[in-house]
């Protein structure tokens, strides 16, 4: 089973897990940036942070299947939002579509992404270990 850690003198936070200890035989699922488009490549939200983290965790839910896992798999969830963008009005869309799980999160400002428009991306590690 995979061990999420929160060590003694890092900060506590309820949102994540500073550390993962993924054990032998796990099969790794990795899931490369997942933005706000739909199956046809059209962005959906316009410039609403919360509308376009809806559509992304969707996405991250969908790749995630694809390789046999769920966000309760998750051992790193990193989120990269475009300067300006407000943090707060994303994230606890993110949160929760993440049902309780708490993976180590690494948070990044960016000037930009591949798509126009998109406000944020993430991208993903999953262990599966049933």
């Amino acid at each position: 089973m995979t061990q999420l850690l929160r060590p003694e003198g890092l900060v506590r936070s309820p949102a994540f897990t500073h550390v993962a200890v993924v054990p032998p035989g796990a099969t790794t699922v990795y899931v490369g940036g997942q933005n706000a488009v739909d199956g046809e490549g059209k962005l959906v939200g316009g410039n609403d942070p919360a509308a376009q983290t809806r559509q992304t965790m969707r996405n991250l839910h969908t790749a995630l299947a694809a390789g046999g896992a769920t966000v309760q798999d998750l051992v790193m969830l990193s989120i990269m939002l475009t300067d300006g963008v407000d943090l707060g009005a994303a994230y606890p869309v993110a949160a929760a579509e993440l049902a309780g799980a708490t993976p180590p999160v690494v948070v990044t400002r960016v000037a930009g992404l591949a798509v126009p428009g998109a406000l944020l991306e993430v991208s993903a590690v999953a262990a599966v270990t049933r």
